[in-house]
């Protein structure tokens, strides 16, 4: 399954990439070559760390070509949706319950379910996406199915 991202964010990995396969693999390259100067490579903790870090590096770089290469970009698909949307600030009520939730439509990049911002790629966000208000969404969970109502939709500034 491709990721669902937007142009800016594809954009954001690619500035990512570019820093990391650039500036960051010199930057380890030259600490891995001073630590290896201190003598003994196998008790030396600075080139370990500098080892470390390279490897490190390179599997994120790895992360983000693959997340580049797969990405679906979505902005049509923005740009044609009607009811929520990526970017849109949703009021939810859980059934059975009075409390209303106030979550945000993100794409995977921004995810932050701590502050209320699920990607639309989860399953409530995938089931949210496009629903108008007053709307009732059966959510497929791992933890089992739920319903929710879509309250009401806070037009927040798209991503561009």
């Amino acid at each position: 399954m491709n990721n669902r991202l937007t142009k800016k964010d594809i954009e954001e990995l690619q500035k990512e990439f570019d820093y990391r396969k650039g500036p960051l693999t010199m930057e380890i390259a030259h600490e891995k070559m001073v630590a290896a100067a201190h003598g003994d490579r196998s008790e030396n903790a600075e080139y370990k760390a500098a080892k470390s870090n390279m490897y490190e590096n390179f599997r994120r770089m790895g992360y983000l070509i693959k997340m580049i290469r797969t990405a679906e970009v979505i902005d049509d698909v923005i740009g044609i949706t009607k009811g929520a949307n990526i970017g849109n600030k949703l009021l939810i009520r859980f059934e059975g319950s009075d409390d209303i939730e106030e979550i945000e439509l993100v794409t995977t990049l921004q995810v932050d379910i701590l502050n209320g911002k699920y990607s639309i790629e989860s399953p409530i966000g995938k089931v949210l996406f496009g629903k108008k208000i007053g709307e009732i969404i059966e959510v497929k969970s791992p933890d089992g199915n739920y319903k929710i109502e879509l309250v009401d939709i806070t037009k927040e500034s798209l991503p561009k």
